[in-house]
């Protein structure tokens, strides 16, 4: 089965983050489904076009609840992933399909942004937890402890540590 790495740079989320619980191997395993759109612009001028991307990608484990807890409709990410051919037959006919699984999420918002949009209620529509009243001073959240002066914090990255 063929896969290709897929880099989604400078992608806000859609909707909020889909997370929810299915049977693995050793017992529950987290699976969150979100959808990230990126735009390109094309040309110069009046001929200056946009196009815009959207992609559904799939995270497992502890990533998939970071991204649950943390993420919401609007929040700015990077995505490194794996394209997967998702080919199967159907009544004698070949339905061709492409699964989006993440490998490494970078959360480009600040603290602030997100905390902001949290409380906002922004990304809640899923039931996700994406609101969740825990954005106190967790370590896993990006962004800078210091003054609001950094508009570019340091993104945060994810690694997936079991292949699916």
């Amino acid at each position: 089965m063929s896969q290709v790495q897929v880099i989604q740079r400078h992608a806000h989320l859609a909707g909020g983050v889909r997370l929810e619980f299915v049977n693995g191997r050793e017992g529950k395993v987290a699976k969150a489904m979100l959808t990230a759109i990126s735009n390109t612009r094309r040309g110069s001028g009046e001929s200056r076009e946009e196009e815009a991307t959207a992609i559904q990608w799939t995270l497992w484990g502890k990533q998939a609840e970071n991204a649950a807890e943390y993420l919401g409709k609007g929040s700015h990410v990077n995505i490194v992933g794996r394209l997967r051919n998702n080919n199967y037959e159907k009544d004698g006919q070949t339905v061709y399909g492409m699964a989006f699984t993440a490998e490494e999420i970078d959360y480009l918002d600040s603290k602030s942004d997100a905390q902001a949009r949290r409380g906002r209620g922004e990304g809640d529509e899923a039931g996700s937890g994406a609101g969740s009243s825990d954005a106190g001073g967790s370590a896993g959240q990006a962004g800078s402890a210091t003054s609001g002066r950094n508009p570019r914090p340091r993104a945060m990255r994810q690694p997936v540590t079991a292949a699916n």
